[in-house]
Parts: C-alpha cells; sequence; structure tokens
C-alpha cells in the first residue's frame, strides 16, 4: 500500500445551487447582445455578445458563442466558443472547439477537445460580478439625496 494515500476532500467543490441550468437559448434562436445574469444557461443556439453569468454555462453541440470574453463560474463546452474565457472550472468536451485565451483554476477536456489559445491557471480566479438591474435600485435623483451641496449651498 505505497501509493494508497487519498485526499479527503476534492480540490474543487462546486455550488451546486449555481451548477444547474435554468435557461436554454434554444438552436435557431441568434442573440445579439449581452448576457448576463445569475444561473445556470445552456446555448444551444447562436450568441453574439459579452457573457457574464454567475452560475453554470454550457455550450451544446450545436451552440456558438462569438464574444470578446466570457465570464462564469463553471464553463463546459461542447460546441465552439471564439473569444477569451475567465472561470473557476472549464471543461471541453470531445465535440468542443475554443478559439481563444484561457484563465481559470480547473481545466479538463476530451480526447478530440480542441483549444487554440493561450491556457493561464491561477490559483483564484475572481467571481462573476452581476450588475444590479436598472430597475433594482433607484439612483439618487438630487442633492440632498446624494448629500453633496448645492450650487447655491456652495457659493456661499
Amino acid at each position: 500500500m505505497l501509493f494508497s494515500k487519498k485526499r479527503d476532500t476534492p480540490t474543487f467543490i462546486p455550488d451546486t445551487t449555481q451548477s444547474k441550468v435554468t435557461s436554454v437559448i434554444g438552436p435557431g434562436i441568434n442573440w445579439q447582445g449581452d448576457l448576463r445574469g445569475s444561473g445556470g444557461v445552456r446555448i444551444e443556439g447562436a450568441i453574439n455578445g459579452e457573457i457574464a453569468i454567475s452560475g453554470l454555462v454550457v455550450v451544446g453541440e450545436s451552440g456558438k458563442v462569438e464574444c470578446d470574453e466570457l465570464k462564469a463560474d463553471i464553463v463546459i463546452v461542447a460546441g465552439t466558443v471564439r473569444g477569451d474565457i475567465t472561470c473557476q472550472k472549464l471543461e471541453i468536451r470531445a465535440t468542443g472547439k475554443v478559439w481563444g485565451d484561457v484563465v481559470t483554476t480547473s481545466f479538463s477536456s476530451e480526447d478530440g477537445a480542441f483549444l487554440r489559445g493561450q491556457m493561464r491557471m491561477e490559483e483564484q480566479v475572481e467571481a462573476v460580478q452581476v450588475a444590479p438591474s436598472p430597475g433594482d435600485e433607484a439612483a439618487p435623483t438630487n442633492a440632498a439625496e446624494t448629500g453633496s451641496p448645492t450650487e447655491a449651498e456652495s457659493q456661499s
């Protein structure tokens, strides 16, 4: 039993509340624009725009993503991604193709997976911060709410 020492805890423990697919962009859908939020999304159609998801992003076999950067906690690629990926965990499946640079803490690929770009492994990757929606917080509208002096107060 020379090599029988086992780790008690895995090095990566996914958050199971964020690793479920809650939204699907189906085949035949062409999304133009940014995709931001939290939860899990499966892409079987085409997206052209930035992606920032606090959770799981699955690019299915028929999925195509073109973006400057895809940011998520967990990314699974079985389709094509043209753009940089920043995530905690990246899996490229046998049918997956990635053209872009990758920054991650955990990486795995199946035989036949394709990656053209630089891979940078980090001990930690900054978590995705999802900005609040425009209707979530009311912005201060006058000087009394912001705490800054009005023009009349600053002249006296």
